[in-house]
């Protein structure tokens, strides 16, 4: 039965992660990440649960313009239009991954960590996630608080939730 988001996101990240691999094994579905300002940090979370091969091949970070593009096939003119961190960049950053990596259900996340880098239309803390397949995506914008390590811990956990919520439904 499915959890509500509220107590999902009370969870310990290991304890997040550990539920995500036992619904990934429940529903025969493999995931990837395409990670930009979390730097691989929701890898590293899905990977420190032991046999999370069976449901986890790849992730890509992609921290660069270039290595969206190069890695995932996010269109130079999507990030020009749009920026980095965008729904349109997300989106097709999930796209991208699950596209490449053959999987069933992706992640995406573009943000601004900080401590340097915002602007009054993206201000630090804003990040956008984006959850989906090769064929169709959903993407939202957070507004983290804290400094670096606190956005970046938050957009993991939001990351592990919202894919935890779309293999529970």
């Amino acid at each position: 039965m499915p959890a509500s988001v509220s107590s999902l996101k009370n969870l310990d990240l290991t304890l997040l992660a550990q539920r995500l691999g036992r619904a990934c094994q429940t529903r025969g579905i493999e995931i990837t990440t395409a990670e930009s300002c979390t730097g691989g940090g929701v890898a590293s979370a899905v990977t420190a649960v032991a046999g999370s091969s069976a449901y986890f091949a790849s992730g890509y970070v992609t921290y660069s313009n270039a290595a969206k593009t190069r890695l995932l096939g996010v269109a130079t003119q999507t990030l020009d239009d749009h920026g980095a961190v965008s729904e349109a960049v997300v989106k097709a950053m999930v796209a991208g991954a699950c596209r490449e990596s053959g999987a069933g259900l992706g992640v995406a996340v573009s943000g601004v960590a900080g401590p340097d880098g915002g602007s009054e239309e993206k201000p630090v803390g804003t990040v956008w996630i984006g959850w989906g397949d090769a064929n169709t995506q959903h993407a939202e914008r957070f507004h983290f608080p804290g400094e670096r390590h606190a956005v970046r811990e938050q957009a993991v956990r939001e990351a592990l939730v919202g894919l935890l919520v779309r293999l529970e439904a």
